[in-house]
This record gives structure tokens, sequence and C-alpha cells, in this order.
């Protein structure tokens, strides 16, 4: 039952290639991912071209954002760990908020090139897939390799032959989780979306359009905040 859902979601979480360059399949996803991604870079280089001791504009509100984020995370990380994680955790924060909304602009799902990059499970799957990565090389780095599989058998030696392989297997499974659960979300409120508008295409759809607001925000929220906590058992320092 596991593996097939997995594939049900690997099937319906794909969608047509608009085009190819070379052996690469473009797809809606993929072209509102570089949409998303040029707006934060814009919107990040107007804020950060002529910056001023005394914030105004986009500065201003740049710098309460990245300061709302740093005082958040200071209490999962610390000061020490926020600094140098803060660009992982914030750029990660912002593309899933941003790619979450882009399921609310008219004509999303329906107009060709236009759909919510985290409604396609192999989007939320590389995301995952980072954070994985991370992850790993920071229980390497801070503990080694022979402290990592020490904190993968457990404190308990003698059932080490049950601890690792179940240990081995939530490592595994944590990135599954984080990509699975952004994905279920966008993609099912698509599909609620577009069966309310069947029924009443004027009323019924944009009341859960207003509702898609809060849990995108929801869900980039939590997915940031399950990756601060997989990282911070990571860089902990154990004893």
């Amino acid at each position: 039952m596991f593996l097939t859902n997995i594939a049900y979601a690997a099937d319906h979480g794909h969608s047509a290639p608009l085009f190819h360059i070379g052996p690469l399949e473009v797809t809606s996803e993929i072209t509102t991912m570089w949409a998303v991604m040029a707006l934060i870079l814009i919107v990040s280089f107007l804020g950060t071209r002529n910056m001023k001791r005394i914030p105004s504009g986009i500065q201003n509100v740049l710098e309460m954002g990245i300061e709302m984020y740093e005082n958040f995370w200071t209490d999962i990380l610390g000061k020490k760990r926020t600094r140098e994680l803060m660009p992982f955790l914030a750029t990660f924060f912002i593309l899933i908020l941003c790619s979450n909304y882009s399921g609310l602009l008219p004509l999303a799902g329906t107009l060709p090139g236009l759909k919510p990059p985290t409604s396609n499970v192999s989007t939320t799957a590389g995301l995952a897939i980072v954070v994985f990565f991370l992850v790993l090389y920071y229980n390497l780095k801070v503990q080694g390799p022979i402290g990592y599989i020490k904190h993968l058998i457990g404190p308990m030696p003698a059932i080490s032959f049950l601890m690792l392989p179940l240990n081995i297997v939530e490592q595994f499974t944590r990135p599954l989780s984080l990509a699975l659960r952004l994905y279920g979300s966008v993609y099912g409120e698509e599909m609620v979306v577009a069966s309310l508008a069947a029924l009443c295409p004027l009323v019924l759809p944009l009341t859960m359009q207003v509702m898609g607001i809060l849990f995108g925000a929801i869900q980039a929220f939590v997915f940031t905040l399950l990756a601060s906590i997989y990282l911070e058992e990571a860089t902990a320092v154990h004893h």
C-alpha cells in the first residue's frame, strides 16, 4: 500500500511537457518555478542594490522579514547555527511560499505555463532531497563517520541489530514525508478548487482559494520548521 501510494503520487503529480530543451522536458511547473525564482531575484536585487543605514521601502520590508525569521529560528537552533543556516532556511521558506501562492493566480493550473510547482511531486521530492543531503552532511561534519554510525546504533549496542535498521529507515522516511506532505496539500487543494469550480464557478472556488492563502503559508512554515528541527539534531554536539 505504501509503495502504491508513492507510485500514484508520482503519476498524478506529473504534467505534460510544454517543450523540450534537449532531453529536458519543460513543464508548466518548471516555467512557473523559473518565474518565481526570477521574482525573488528581482525583489532581492531591488532591496539590496542601495543599502542604507536607516532602511526604507523594499529594504525595510526585507530587513523586517529577515529579523523575524532570525528571531524564530534562534529559539530552535541558537544564534550561531541560525546565522549559518539562515540563508538556506529563509530561501526555502520564501521559495515554497511563492510557489504555493502561484496557484492562487487567475487561470493557474489551466493556462499553459502556469501551474504551482509544489503541486508536482518531483518538485517537492527535489526540495526534500536537498534537506536530506544537508542533514547528512552536517551529521558527518559534526559527529564524523564513526560517531554518526554510533548515533544510528543508539545508546544500547546490545540491541543494535534492531535500532540500526530502524534509524536508517527513519533517515529516508523523513525527506519522503516532507515531499509527500507538501505535495499532497497543494495538489489536493488544486483538485478541490477544480471540483468546486464545476459545481459553482463563482462562489465556492473563491472561498477555497481564500483558505489557500492560509494553507500555503502553513505548508511553507511546516516544511522549513521540520527541516530546521532535523538540522538542529544533526548539528547538535553529542556527548
